[in-house]
């Protein structure tokens, strides 16, 4: 299976999963939605913060819903690149490997980064070339190196593999 192919289908998996949360997240805002307009709610007195609190939840939500719409349409159009290429970019999937020979892999997409798919029994996580580790992974060929700090350690991990 060529890297396009597999690209295309991670690409499809992320967008079924925000279309996903962007249901439960539509479902959850109309429910606060409606908590906020409820007769019951409406306040006693003006300590009575019930309604208000509850538009507050809705107008997050409902925020949210139209970040994960742009990002929906905009992985939509992306158009991952073929094999060809040996520096890491956006499209880059890339397979990192630390110094007991565990494994990682990281597809660099513009946007929704710490996402996980699962494929093929692989959890791919997306990362964003705004974030520090797709910062650092930019321009980076196969040998490189490139240092993960986790909580209080830090952790070389040696590119191996960039599709």
């Amino acid at each position: 299976m060529t890297e396009r192919i597999v690209k295309a289908e991670l690409l499809k998996k992320i967008i079924a999963q925000l279309s996903h949360d962007l249901d439960v997240l539509f479902t959850a805002a109309k429910t606060a939605h409606e908590a906020s307009t409820h007769e019951e709610n409406q306040p006693d007195n003006k300590y009575d913060t019930l309604a208000l609190e509850a538009s507050y939840v809705a107008q997050g939500q409902a925020n949210r819903a139209h970040e994960l719409r742009k990002s929906i349409e905009i992985y939509r159009q992306l158009k991952p690149h073929g094999s060809n290429v040996e520096t890491v970019r956006l499209t880059s999937l890339v397979t990192l490997e630390d110094p007991d020979g565990k494994q990682r892999t990281l597809f660099i997409c513009p946007i929704e980064g710490g996402l996980k798919i699962e494929y093929q029994d692989q959890e791919i996580v997306v990362i964003t070339p705004g974030s520090p580790l797709g910062r650092e992974l930019l321009g980076k060929t196969v040998g490189d190196a490139v240092e993960i700090e986790t909580g209080n350690s830090r952790t070389e991990y040696e590119i191996v593999e960039i599709c």
